[in-house]
């Protein structure tokens, strides 16, 4: 699946990886319900990190279409619930 973190590029990551993500999604969305901004802070950034050390970048250049689109590390707790579906920002 390719995943793009907003201003940062993509990356191409196995399927097989999506429980764990889905995981720290999960934490995300109950720190966000809480109103827990250091959690959130501190989640956000660990999927982040996961996706980029998970995951092998795509060229600069390269024009794949995104499967999923991530909110960029200095993301707001309100920037990340405006890109939130049902599922989170993870689907699964």
């Amino acid at each position: 699946m390719i995943v793009r973190i907003m201003g940062e590029g993509q990356r191409d990551l196995a399927d097989s990886h999506f429980a764990e993500l889905n995981k720290l999604d999960d934490e995300l969305l109950a720190e966000m319900e809480n109103g827990d901004g250091p959690g959130f802070r501190r989640t956000l950034q660990a999927l982040l990190d996961a996706v980029r050390s998970l995951g092998a970048p795509l060229p600069d250049d390269s024009l794949e279409p995104s499967e999923l689109i991530l909110p960029a590390p200095d993301s707001t707790l309100e920037d990340v619930r405006a890109m939130l579906t049902e599922g989170g920002l993870i689907p699964g």
